[in-house]
């Protein structure tokens, strides 16, 4: 067995057992770090493929951002996993059903899944520009000149998402105290200041 061969059994392993410990872990806070676990292993994985470039990606966006921020957020929230798991029988059957429906759909495009004639010889032919490039100066190539629609678009969608969540946790909730920027400048020192005249042993 050849070094590339034992390194890919070895990310591929702990990649697979790190994802299983991500959903079987009881504490969340290992779920995080197996999931990390699970990224790095995926990057080593890119690595042996060829693909330098989304191995980093993958390392600086989901690791160094997504996965570490779902680990302060589970930290700090401090939730209470037994309140939550109070009434999850009677989703029981909801989510029996949509699990069935699911493993019927993926053994349905697992069993009738086939290479079509030309995709094997359309992967390995390379497009001529980027016979002489790296993976990182051909993948900028194609993507603001080939596919420049569809990465504006993409773009477009998770800006719209991004806006959405913010318009969604942003709600004026009534008693929560505010800053108003405007009537903190329009202030004036008979209005910031209120002055009371105490009498003699009565309090405010």
């Amino acid at each position: 067995m050849s070094i590339a061969a034992a390194f890919f059994y070895l990310f591929a392993g702990v990649c697979v057992a790190s994802a299983f410990m991500v959903i079987a872990a009881r504490n969340p806070v290992h779920s995080v770090l197996f999931l990390i676990l699970a990224f790095v292993n995926a990057a080593g994985l890119l690595l042996l493929l060829g693909a330098e470039f989304l191995a980093m990606i993958l390392v600086v966006v989901y690791v160094g951002a997504v996965a570490v921020l779902f680990l302060f957020v589970v930290m700090m929230l401090d939730v209470d996993f037994a309140e939550l798991k109070q009434g999850v029988l009677q989703f029981l059957p909801v989510g029996a059903l949509v699990g069935i429906v699911f493993l019927v759909e993926l053994l349905l495009v697992v069993g009738a899944w086939t290479f079509g004639p030309g995709v094997p010889r359309s992967i390995e032919a390379a497009i001529p520009p980027l016979e002489t490039m790296t993976n990182t100066e051909a993948l900028g190539l194609v993507l603001y000149t080939r596919y420049i629609y569809f990465f504006q678009a993409a773009g477009l969608v998770l800006l719209i998402a991004m806006i959405g969540a913010i318009v969604l946790t942003l709600q004026h909730r009534r008693g929560v105290k505010r800053q108003d920027v405007a009537r903190q400048n329009a202030r004036t020192p008979e209005t910031a200041i209120e002055i009371r005249k105490v009498q003699p042993g009565q309090g405010i």
